[in-house]
């Protein structure tokens, strides 16, 4: 039986995802910028991001597992978080000088695939460190940490031009835009580091069996060899649950990825009617998507500890459901609006929607699965998130150029539509642990 933790010690497990956030919002809000300021045209955009779903796709399940079959001096999950936030905070630092659009893109590799070590762990170390009537709360406070990550990370560009910075480097990506990136790269590390040595970690339950494990697959090459055995086995033995979450997480993050892909243009393009990118109208554009990026984190810390509460009155299903419907309707209003402080407002939904995507599918499928193979699973479950995103970046190129002629605002609409389908998909899924929300749990003991 699990100890309850205090608020302390789960603040301390999950301040880890303030860094990575901080990283991974600076990516989000200003890689599309980045690429077109390299040269980069609209349709080319999605197949620019395939690193992200790629390197999820091959790096999260893989991490997964090896983590549920990793102990030493810094425990299960930790190893990982800071190999992860090492590489993350060099690929920061080079990315805003970046001397070509592929020397972009190859880095985006490298930060995708360092994020992803340092990011699926975390999911796994909630389901390890807290009993089931803490989880939903632990993965809220991951979201409380995200929605600050996010929020300073995207708000930062244009905190910069407020005070007074101004011109560009030698590839022309403004200087706002650099001096944030140096900062996010501080801030990784730093916060992974907070997590790694104030945070202890369970030993296996059964350490005899587990050293019996590990001893039949000895060294690296045998845990691979191993892990690489159970990923398959653990798709087909995916529960029910699982499953039904598998199609929410398809159109969740499909929407996502349309807004993530093509916010920063439309704010250009649409909304200040930047004519190209050399104009200081794309540069504000790209910067008021930022702002606009943070406003939905702040929302999204704002209501994380809400969340829970709400649930345990209602249901988790509920909760994601009408969360999913907000964002959804809130991308696609953008279509009617054309003043930078209104769109403002349509991030008030995709907040909510963000702060229940972040913690509510991992709260349901966490009661769903096994805990003796929590990574694995943690890392399956992220197929659902990056396979549509890999079908968008392969797929989007002709859709862009000759549906939507280059429109991003048309993507981003699209993005809202693909949210409401997910918000009727969470019908249909089974919540075995609803009512261990943890609503109560936050304050501690």
């Amino acid at each position: 039986m699990k100890p309850t933790l205090k608020f302390g010690e789960i603040w301390n497990m999950n301040f880890g995802f303030l860094g990575i956030q901080f990283g991974w919002g600076l990516q989000l809000a200003n890689m599309s910028a980045i690429y077109s300021k390299l040269g980069a045209s609209p349709d080319n955009i999605p197949i620019l991001w395939l690193a992200g779903p790629v390197t999820g796709l091959l790096v999260q399940p893989i991490i997964g597992a090896m983590s549920d079959r990793t102990w030493g001096k810094l425990g299960r999950r930790r190893p990982y978080f800071l190999f992860g936030a090492i590489f993350a905070s060099v690929a920061l630092l080079l990315m805003p000088t970046s001397p070509s659009l592929y020397f972009a893109a190859a880095l985006l590799w490298i930060l995708d695939s360092s994020i992803n070590i340092s990011m699926e762990p975390f999911r796994a170390f909630v389901a390890d460190k807290l009993a089931p009537a803490q989880r939903t709360s632990g993965f809220i406070m991951q979201s409380f940490f995200i929605g600050i990550g996010a929020t300073m990370a995207n708000a930062l560009p244009r905190i910069f031009h407020e005070c007074g910075i101004h011109g560009a480097g030698a590839n022309g990506v403004p200087l706002t835009v650099e001096y944030s990136f140096k900062i996010g790269a501080a801030m990784f590390l730093l916060c992974v580091l907070w997590t790694v040595f104030s945070t202890s970690e369970y030993p296996p339950e059964d350490m005899a069996a587990f050293e019996k494990k590990r001893a039949e697959n000895p060294g690296l090459g045998g845990l691979l060899r191993e892990v690489f055995a159970e990923i398959p086995q653990a798709v087909r033995d995916m529960p029910a649950t699982m499953k039904q979450l598998a199609l929410v997480q398809v159109f969740t993050w499909l929407g996502l990825f349309c807004m993530w892909m093509f916010f920063g243009l439309t704010c250009s393009y649409y909304i200040f009617q930047a004519p190209d990118t050399r104009s200081e109208l794309f540069d504000r554009g790209t910067e008021w998507a930022g702002w606009c990026f943070a406003i939905y984190s702040i929302v999204c810390f704002l209501v994380a500890f809400v969340l829970p509460r709400v649930a345990a009155l209602t249901s988790r299903k509920l909760v994601h459901g009408v969360a999913l419907a907000l964002g959804g309707l809130s991308l696609i209003s953008i279509y009617f609006i054309h003043e930078p402080n209104l769109l403002q407002w349509t991030m008030v939904g995709v907040g909510i929607a963000w702060a229940s995507i972040l913690s509510m599918p991992y709260a349901i499928l966490s009661a769903a699965i096994p805990a003796s193979r929590t990574g694995i699973y943690m890392g399956v479950f992220n197929f659902f998130i990056v396979i549509p995103e890999i079908i968008a970046s392969v797929g989007f190129k002709d859709l862009v150029r000759s549906v939507f002629h280059n429109r991003p605002e048309c993507v981003v609409i699209m993005g809202g539509f693909s949210l409401l389908i997910a918000a009727l998909l969470v019908l249909r899924v089974e919540d075995r642990g609803d009512g261990d929300t943890g609503g109560a749990v936050m304050g501690g003991h």
